[in-house]
């Protein structure tokens, strides 16, 4: 590593844009429903509430009652309606049940091809991280070889700056081929 402080920096904002990166393809994916009842995926259902929008997970539980079925308790009654509707205008394919205290959601069991769709839509959000890594390993470069047209690195610096980029790309990466495979086995799995 060169001993820089700019270019100390900028690896350093480098491997924060990396790292983002995985981190929001994760969160994503943990929306994406596997046939599983899982209550992160009404983790960015926004409900009409008070006079303004509020997340859902705000208002109340959200448990899972078995394998299929997860229920939403809320604290104020008053906006079981609301919580209903939200979910329908969600766009998460779910159709809520209300009974009056409670709202049950029970997942269908997922087809052969809903879970190929479902794989084609992940490796889609997946080429799009990847993108997003190789648009943050060119904007690290940009910076290396502007500091090398300036003078303020010598050829040998830029290479092993090069260098250090590439080896921490590579590394990205392969954590994010992980989180896409893990994902994909999740969805073929049952």
């Amino acid at each position: 590593m060169v001993d820089n402080e700019k270019v100390e920096e900028t690896m350093l904002e480098f491997e924060d844009r990396l790292e983002k990166t995985i981190s929001v393809l994760e969160e994503d994916y943990s929306v994406i429903r596997a046939g599983r009842a899982n209550p992160h995926v009404l983790d960015r259902v926004e409900v009409e509430a008070y006079g303004g929008m509020s997340k859902l997970i705000e208002l109340g539980n959200v448990s899972a009652l078995d394998a299929r079925c997860l229920q939403i308790s809320v604290w104020d009654k008053s906006l079981l309606k609301a919580v209903e509707k939200a979910i329908l205008q969600s766009n998460l394919g779910l159709t809520p049940t209300n009974d009056g205290n409670v709202i049950r959601i029970v997942f269908p069991m997922m087809t052969e091809e809903r879970r190929k769709e479902l794989v084609r839509q992940i490796k889609k959000m997946g080429e799009d991280a990847k993108v997003a890594l190789r648009n943050s390993r060119r904007d690290a470069l940009d910076v290396f070889k502007k500091m090398k047209t300036a003078k303020e690195l010598s050829e040998d610096d830029f290479s092993a700056c090069e260098a250090d980029v590439e080896k921490t790309m590579t590394s990205a990466m392969s954590k994010l081929e992980g989180v896409i495979s893990a994902k994909e086995k999740e969805l073929m799995s049952i």
